[in-house]
């Protein structure tokens, strides 16, 4: 801990600022736990920026816990679609049916309750109760841990182990004995606006009294960044199957990329096309003859950087005996507006109807 800090102090000057410089964000204003819950699980691993249409979509079509447990998963999976990390759609509806099934629709305000719920740790649920209800409950997301790292002047590794408990346990310390969440909301408008990742504006910050970094001049070294991973080169091949006017696709199993949601029949490309029909037909359970090529695509994906090929196929009948490691359908093109596609999919859909 900084040495002899003035909590109450450092509490005024934060709520202070904030209170000129607070973010203008769709969920904000609430205490419904619910909305609040939403907006938390979209903005994890994803911005601001990127959640806030996607927010203001997702609790016009599902308003309270009620409707968004009577939807289906590819109804939400449709409503998540290019927000990412599409676990987070799968936990979030699953946590809706339990709230509903054990808890009469009603969000639980118990600490310990909330925890147990698909896809929430402790982070989500401090930020939850302490917004919703006021409950003394500290947080620490990327924001936070960064702000905290930097007035401690805590160099390594943050993200687990004894630096992350004494940045936990800071974070209770510095808490009000009232308007807590207002205070945690602060904390992270602190860390996205000032205090943060590069180039931090420490000539703006309210509490740079308290920084044991700036008083060192390891702001630019805390907290250590974390080692780049050189990406891999994969290159993948997807088809578009027409016949009768519907279009085969496959949809992705549970704990798999894209889990839950459809795409085009897709497979790794190593340059030999023999292998890649034969893989193509045990995805699809179809033989498969691949034709012209439509578009290429590049996108990353967790350690991949992939070149993605998408060309026309025909299927020549159904391969009898294979075990299909997918669920596949066929859609009709009106369809497919109202199908959950995976990112590359919708972009591949897209450009297809333009072109055809």
């Amino acid at each position: 801990m900084p040495l002899g800090m003035n909590y109450s102090l450092f509490r005024k000057k934060v709520i202070d600022w904030y209170a000129w410089n607070a973010r203008t964000l769709p969920w904000r204003g609430t205490a419904d736990p619910y909305r609040i819950w939403v907006s938390e699980i979209m903005l994890q691993q994803t911005t601001t920026q990127t959640v806030s249409g996607y927010f203001d979509r997702f609790v016009e079509r599902f308003p309270t816990v009620l409707e968004l447990a009577a939807a289906s998963l590819d109804e939400v999976n449709r409503l998540w679609e290019g927000l990412g990390y599409y676990r987070r759609a799968a936990q979030l509806h699953f946590a809706a049916r339990k709230i509903v099934d054990n808890h009469d629709g009603e969000f639980p305000l118990d600490v310990a309750t909330v925890r147990n719920l698909p896809g929430i740790g402790r982070y989500t649920a401090g930020a939850i109760l302490s917004i919703a209800t006021d409950q003394r409950l500290p947080i620490l997301e990327a924001n936070t841990l960064r702000l905290h790292a930097r007035l401690l002047a805590i160099k390594g590794d943050t993200s687990c182990g004894e630096a992350n408990r004494t940045l936990w346990d800071f974070a209770e310390k510095i808490l009000p004995k009232t308007g807590c969440g207002r205070f945690n909301q602060a904390l992270m408008d602190l860390g996205n606006l000032v205090c943060t990742s590069k180039e931090p504006h420490c000539a703006q910050c309210p509490v740079i009294k308290f920084c044991e970094s700036a008083k060192r001049g390891l702001q630019a070294s805390i907290p250590s960044p974390k080692p780049k991973k050189r990406a891999e080169e994969r290159t993948e091949v997807a088809v578009m199957i027409r016949k009768k006017g519907k279009i085969l696709l496959v949809k992705y199993p549970p704990d798999v990329r894209w889990a839950g949601l459809w795409d085009f029949p897709r497979c790794e490309y190593n340059d030999d096309n023999l292998s890649l029909q034969r893989r193509l037909s045990e995805i699809t359970g179809r033989e498969i003859i691949i034709g012209k090529k439509i578009e290429t695509l590049k996108h990353s994906v967790t350690r991949f950087r992939i070149t993605l090929r998408f060309h026309e196929a025909k299927e020549l009948g159904k391969v009898p005996g294979v075990a299909l490691p997918y669920e596949t359908k066929w859609a009709a093109e009106h369809e497919m507006e109202h199908i959950p596609l995976n990112s590359t999919a919708r972009k591949l859909w897209k450009h297809w109807c333009k072109t055809k």
